[in-house]
């Protein structure tokens, strides 16, 4: 069941039926296999963006994976949209696809002889250029438990039938990925910088639609690089902004006791882990007249 709570509901809550998204039923624009991804969330944000026959500007400042605003491209919701990452790893990648030398990286994941000690002299040795680290990044990406770029984690051991560290090394898939995101690119402005000061510099913008989705608060620390941001802060920006937002969240007492404080709106929707194990997540948004049965 999926609860419609705001914070001035006290005595009644309305309840209806939604369903954990199949993530294999989205298309897949993404290179990266992102912990903390959004696949699944897609159709819920394309109602959304469907608020309006067409979104004027779409920013996403926590860019990850990216595919809130790869879906906006490539399915033509936005007319221009900004992403932003301040990981070095990540922002290399896409420093490279949207604005480089992409068909370099795409051959070179395409050629690339995948072994463990191919695997460990690539990721081992000095990266001076940023094409370098892109490479790296992807492959790392691609060949560590979760998909968990942060240090501490581990290459796949037995993945999907005994493949190992192959499990989830598609060169095919990520070169022709890379080769359709070069068709939308001119859609996307990609910038290295800080969440936060990407959402201030914009926030009076009324026409913008902001996807925000910040590290969590409790399984960021595991998966991110830059995983300790002030989310009291960032709600005390989403209280500002002049247009239209998405935040995205774990169920916690910390976040809803800041919205609460911060008397935001908030609706909780069911997700399925990479374990196959069902949770709740949070969506808070300046509104909800979009949001509909079965979302």
């Amino acid at each position: 069941m999926i609860e419609q709570l705001t914070i001035f509901e006290s005595e009644k809550s309305n309840k209806q039926q939604a369903k954990v998204v199949n993530v294999a039923s989205v298309p897949q624009r993404s290179p990266f296999r992102y912990p903390g991804g959004k696949t699944w969330l897609i159709p819920t944000v394309r109602k959304w963006l469907r608020q309006e026959n067409k979104v004027t500007e779409l920013i996403e400042p926590f860019a990850g994976g990216g595919i809130v605003s790869l879906t906006a491209a490539f399915e033509n919701f936005a007319d221009h949209i900004t992403m932003a990452e301040l990981d070095e790893e990540v922002a290399a990648v896409w420093e490279i696809i949207l604005n480089g030398n992409n068909e370099w990286l795409s051959n070179k994941i395409f050629n690339f002889e995948l072994t463990h000690d191919n695997v460990y002299k690539e990721l081992n040795n000095p990266k001076k250029e940023i094409r370098d680290v892109a490479f790296c990044t992807i492959l790392k990406n691609r060949v560590s438990h979760g998909g968990i770029i942060a240090n501490g984690s581990g290459l796949i051991k037995n993945g999907e039938n005994g493949k190992g560290i192959a499990s989830r090394w598609y060169a095919k898939t990520l070169k022709d990925r890379i080769a359709a995101i070069n068709l939308v690119k001119h859609r996307i402005n990609f910038l290295k910088a800080d969440a936060f000061e990407i959402i201030e510099k914009n926030v009076n913008k009324k026409k913008c639609y902001f996807f925000i989705d910040p590290p969590y608060t409790i399984a960021g620390k595991r998966l991110y690089t830059h995983f300790d941001i002030d989310h009291e802060r960032l709600f005390s920006l989403i209280e500002e902004i002049k247009g239209k937002y998405i935040l995205t969240y774990d169920d916690t007492e910390e976040i809803k006791s800041l919205v609460d404080k911060y008397k935001l709106q908030y609706r909780t929707i069911p997700m399925k882990t990479t374990h196959h194990l069902k949770k709740n997540e949070i969506i808070i948004s300046d509104n909800f007249n979009w949001w509909t049965e079965n979302t």
